[in-house]
């Protein structure tokens, strides 16, 4: 629902115009996008044994349609979209086509246009290479294929080329060879949540008795996050909780556009997370793809709006399901045209997220869904029923988590299976559900909830980017907090060292005593070198009344450094937080993370800069000064707001080969949010860093910084330093008299 130009174009005053805009404006007008309740997964609907579909193609090399076949195998999918269009790759689409059907595979017959053609389908020429492309493909695969598909991405002019009346010449002539045949007609295959295009088109499609056997979408929910999101790029991400357009509702509201006009299935034939949009915020995407992948198609499932769901691409470097080992941007969305594999297929590798689909269609197709046990809470739970099982379905937004305990009872617990993700048994259910999937099936006939009061840990961010590892809650009465362990072992082992009782009257190696007791201890794990624990010691008298309405500091400290590691920015590995359990003590709080051992300040660094050194720990200006500022241009970009990034707060390791890793600690006054910072709080952060620089170096380092993001360092940018500068002098001038004050009293 964007209004770029260069969607399809529209001609001012023509009789298509005025059909297509009336009829949007009828559905617009009588409520057709509203759906209230619509972003609430129905029940008691059949989820076809044929829902999963995926993408494919071949190459050059026949070689490739081995590869592919033997992927398609392992995977367990047998319904395959093909993309065909004329050119020099026809041939290797016409051959892997006959072996995909030879070997029993339902086929969707993509048939693309090229660019060039399909702007000229209102002049002379294109219509009729059109005819006899549609007409030959037919002619000799039509009965063989489970149908075929008209439109690519046609709301994207710059990627179909199709104006309205190109594009509706195109597919009469398309729905003509269709019906001569007898073959199923999909499309128009609108891409993205655009329900304008759907209405219009398909009310026009009515009206000239063309419409298609099924409705298709590339039902994209997201490409870099979350697929239960809300769609903020309707009316903005301030109305977004006010639409409440997610996935189940865009799905729903789609299909429904279909139904008024008697298109009774909808097929999303195209969707997929791409991995470099999910690393501008997460460092583990093919994990996070898989993850997304998983829940994005039980939300397809539980929507019961679609009666088919595509991957995009199986073979592909940026979106695949198995990468192809390139690199590079492909010169046409392969949403719109999946022309080719890759070159070399001995370099196919499989991620995870081929994993996760082949879970998913291994157990919830050809089942019937129940319900949502949770929706919307931030805790996901779905039910399906198929062949004497129950299956149910649970994750949490991404860097939630909830205790599993508080869902089900421990007999359900005890008798279920348990499986991750990707369909692996699992020992026992973790104590804390995660945003990575998992499946727990019961037998026909076991006793369950049917709606459950699911919500997340209150305030708590885990990070699930490191493999290892899985979170334990703490609550004993008394006191509550949340610990990180390989397994129930050692999370025992480390409770039994880190207990609050025993932090309490712990001594260890002193590092700081000040607003805050810092000091390092043995780590009871074996081979796990020191811990760092940090407990509170006081606050300033109107802090204190502050501090009642907030959480912990030890909670704080441990939520920025998990979501720091989670948007792939280093703080050293938290271990654990403690608190009391009606929070009611601004000092009775611990928080623990491992420590880096031979790491240097930035601080030091830059004093010994100040001081007139050309090195420090080996290191020169020249070396560290860029490498800091790739690492700060990450923060901010990354969308953390530091607000006390002192150069002792940011440590840096010399790693093997040279590379510097900085890492950030104190971390609980740091802010977060899912777009890049601005200027001023980017400055903030910077004249806190450069404060140790000499006038000189502190100039260098933000011209550095500030032209990396189109900026110079001229006299405005100068002031926030001095006036810090300033500041910190009239603060420690202040103390000072103080000080001197109460000594003579």
């Amino acid at each position: 629902m964007s209004a770029d130009v260069h969607f399809l174009s529209l001609k001012p005053g023509s009789g298509a115009t005025r059909r297509y805009l009336s009829a949007i404006a009828a559905r617009v007008l009588s409520g057709g996008l509203r759906l209230p309740g619509g972003h609430l997964p129905p029940t008691g609907h059949e989820i076809g044994a044929d829902f999963v579909g995926v993408g494919v193609a071949s190459a050059a090399d026949p070689a490739w349609d081995a590869c592919v076949i033997e992927h398609l195998r392992e995977l367990g999918v047998r319904q395959v979209r093909l993309d065909y269009s004329y050119g020099e790759e026809a041939a290797h689409a016409e051959r892997f086509l006959r072996v995909l059907l030879d070997q029993g595979f339902d086929v969707l017959l993509h048939l693309v246009q090229p660019f060039d053609e399909a702007r000229g389908m209102e002049g002379d020429g294109a219509p009729e290479r059109w005819r006899a492309f549609v007409a030959d493909a037919l002619e000799r695969w039509g009965r063989s294929l489970t149908g075929v598909e008209i439109g690519s991405t046609i709301n994207r002019k710059r990627w179909a080329g199709y104006s309205l009346e190109g594009f509706l010449r195109a597919w009469r002539i398309a729905h003509e060879q269709a019906r001569l045949r007898g073959v199923r007609l999909v499309g128009p295959n609108v891409t993205d949540f655009e329900p304008l295009y759907n209405t219009g088109l398909m009310a026009m499609f009515r009206q000239e008795g063309l419409l298609p056997d099924v409705h298709s979408n590339n039902m994209f929910a997201e490409r870099a996050r979350e697929p239960e999101n809300f769609d903020h790029k309707v009316l903005g991400p301030r109305f977004a909780g006010v639409l409440k357009y997610n996935l189940v509702k865009k799905a729903r509201l789609v299909h429904a556009v279909a139904a008024a006009q008697g298109v009774r299935r909808t097929w999303s034939t195209n969707a997929f997370w791409t991995l470099p949009r999910i690393a501008r915020m997460s460092p583990n995407t093919e994990q996070k793809q898989a993850d997304y992948l998983s829940r994005y198609f039980v939300l397809c499932a539980a929507s019961g709006a679609l009666a088919r769901a595509y991957w995009g691409p199986l073979v592909c470097q940026r979106e695949g399901l198995v990468d192809n080992g390139l690199s590079g941007y492909p010169s046409l969305e392969r949403v719109t045209y999946y022309a080719s594999a890759g070159e070399d297929p001995s370099l196919c590798r499989v991620r995870p997220a081929f994993h996760a689909l082949k879970a998913f269609n291994r157990l919830i197709p050809g089942s019937r869904y129940e319900g949502p046990l949770s929706s919307g809470s931030g805790v996901e739970i779905h039910a399906f029923r198929r062949e004497g099982a129950v299956t149910h379905v649970l994750w949490t937004r991404d860097g939630q988590g909830a205790a599993l305990e508080g869902l089900y009872d421990a007999g359900q617990l005890a008798r279920a299976e348990v499986l991750d993700r990707d369909g692996q048994p699992l020992d026992a259910p973790p104590e804390l559900l995660c945003e990575s999937p998992i499946y727990l099936r019961w037998p026909e006939g076991a006793s369950l909830p049917s709606r459950v009061d699911a919500q997340v840990l209150d305030g708590v961010v885990l990070n699930q980017n490191e493999p290892r590892g899985r979170y334990y809650p703490i609550r004993d009465g008394r006191w509550r907090g949340v610990l990180r362990a390989e397994n129930a072992e050692q999370a025992r082992q480390l409770l039994a060292a880190l207990h609050p009782d025993r932090l309490a009257q712990q001594g260890g190696e002193l590092l700081r005593k000040g607003r805050n007791r810092v000091w390092s201890m043995d780590d009871p794990r074996a081979g796990h070198g020191r811990l760092v624990v940090k407990q509170p010691l006081s606050l300033e008298p109107h802090k204190r009344i502050r501090d009642r309405l907030r959480t912990s500091k030890a909670r704080r400290s441990w939520n920025a450094a998990n979501e720091l590691l989670r948007r792939g920015l280093h703080s050293p590995r938290p271990v654990a937080f403690f608190e009391p359990a009606d929070g009611g003590s601004a000092f009775h709080n611990w928080y623990v993370c491992e420590r880096l051992e031979g790491a240097d300040s930035v601080r030091r660094y830059f004093q010994a800069y100040a001081a007139g050194e050309t090195t420090h720990q080996g290191l020169s200006k020249a070396e560290l000064f860029p490498a800091l500022r790739d690492f700060l241009l990450k923060l901010h970009d990354r969308g953390v707001y530091f607000r006390d990034l002192s150069g002792g707060n940011i440590l840096v390791e010399q790693l093997d080969g040279g590379e510097l890793r900085f890492s950030l600690i104190d971390t609980n006054r740091a802010k977060f949010q899912l777009t890049s910072r601005r200027l001023s709080q980017r400055l903030s952060d910077l004249k806190r860093v450069c404060y140790k620089l000499d006038e000189g170096s502190r100039a260098e380092f933000m011209e550095l910084y500030l032209r990396a993001i189109g900026r110079s360092y001229g006299f405005w940018y100068r002031l926030p330093a001095r006036y810090y500068r300033a500041k910190v002098r009239g603060k420690r001038r202040l103390k000072h008299a103080l000080r001197q004050l109460t000594g003579r009293r």
